[in-house]
């Protein structure tokens, strides 16, 4: 009989286990990540984006040395995490970034990050993040949203200063080869619900033949539900954002939004896979570059597939975003409708054989009302005796 090692009774201690990856940005971190890893970040109010990208990466477990929910505003980020079913540590401290080794394996338990070793140290302290307590901190959250305005104000104004050649006059947004004066738009953004409402559109999207727009890896969502991007627009400097190359050659046009300055370095990865997109030089998020330019080429809709159209979808936001997420709506605001609204208002194109069933209800209808008249009953035997007649005559032609 073996005796039982102390290694053996490492494996039985409670907790989630897993690989960590640890980063300050989650966009550097987003390419490490294997499904089942433990993610550790740094990130104050995670956002639903962000929440999402994660998800969508396969992590088990997610560690921030930052509160998810400061307070300063509703951020959902926590909720689809826990809603997941991902086990969610905050409040870790600073120190946590070093005490955690990248690609260690690692022990959680009621907001405890241990080694996964034998010796099982005590690497870092938190708060265990559940659905109740993400509750009554989005609660506490919303009412404190008015200071949170009053800056964001202040954002708009600074941004609109710096931004205005590209949001009033246009300056800026590529030509591209992509038709699209005076047809729909159909802008999918990678979101929670947008497989979703990109299913309710299948109806719209036969009928009408709109024009495409895939933001970041939305290009291989498109793709995979049969619908391949027009158009592509790309964030800026995110590798993890980068859809696959068959989307992105798939595309007519690929627009890459890069800050000032650094273009050259900003679509390197893109040069090395043979796509060379048009540059935009903003500050202004993917997204919101998207609509400008389905705006500036004189869409005749633009619906929007994982854009937010709410205020708490609008404040859910990486926070560098949202004076340019606000300002664009503003410009684009008598195009732009939600694709959830369009099943409800949109009841499908008039068909051919509409028309002809139309048609026959109606004959039907005018013969049954003639039928009942003397005349009509008359008529009937008529057509029944000539019936009779012709139906003799083909019979006598049998040999």
């Amino acid at each position: 009989m073996r005796l039982r090692t102390r290694s053996d009774a490492t494996d039985v201690l409670p907790g989630h286990r897993g690989t960590v990856r640890v980063g300050r940005r989650v966009s550097n971190l987003l390419p490490r990540i294997r499904s089942g890893d433990v993610a550790c970040v740094d990130l104050v109010d995670m956002d639903t984006s962000t929440a999402q990208a994660l998800l969508d990466a396969g992590v088990s477990a997610v560690l921030n040395v930052q509160p998810m929910i400061s307070g300063r505003y509703p951020n959902r980020g926590p909720q689809l995490l826990v809603d997941a079913d991902v086990l969610v540590v905050d409040s870790l401290g600073e120190e946590a970034l070093t005490a955690i080794r990248d690609g260690a394996d690692v022990r959680v338990h009621e907001g405890a990050v241990h080694a996964a070793d034998k010796d099982g140290a005590l690497l870092a302290q938190g708060r265990p993040v559940d659905g109740p307590l993400v509750q009554r901190l989005l609660a506490s959250a919303r009412e404190g949203l008015t200071s949170q305005l009053d800056t964001f104000t202040h954002n708009a104004s600074e941004f609109l200063r710096r931004e205005q050649d590209l949001l009033l006059h246009g300056q800026g947004v590529p030509e591209i080869e992509t038709a699209i004066e005076g047809r729909p738009v159909v802008l999918v953004v990678r979101g929670e619900s947008s497989a979703a409402e990109l299913g309710d559109l299948r109806r719209f999207m036969a009928e009408q033949r709109p024009v495409v727009i895939g933001v970041d890896r939305a290009a291989d969502d498109l793709l995979e539900a049969g619908h391949p991007a027009d158009v592509v627009v790309l964030s800026s400097g995110v590798d993890s954002s980068l859809p696959s190359t068959k989307a992105l050659k798939a595309a007519t046009d690929v627009i890459a939004v890069v800050p000032e300055g650094i273009s050259r370095e900003a679509t390197a990865q893109l040069d090395r896979l043979g796509v060379r997109p048009d540059k935009v030089q903003t500050q202004a998020t993917a997204e919101d570059v998207a609509l400008l330019v389905a705006d500036r080429e004189q869409a005749s809709v633009i619906v929007g597939v994982g854009v937010g159209a709410t205020l708490p979808d609008f404040l859910d936001r990486q926070r560098s975003g949202l004076a340019s997420t606000y300002l664009t709506r503003l410009k684009v605001g008598r195009r732009l409708v939600d694709a959830s609204t369009v099943p409800t208002l949109y009841s499908g194109r008039l068909r051919p054989v509409h028309l002809l069933l139309l048609v026959l209800a109606g004959f039907v209808a005018l013969v049954a009302a003639i039928a009942v008249t003397p005349a009509g009953q008359l008529w009937g035997e008529d057509i029944a005796a000539w019936s009779r007649d012709v139906v003799d005559y083909l019979r006598g032609l049998l040999p």
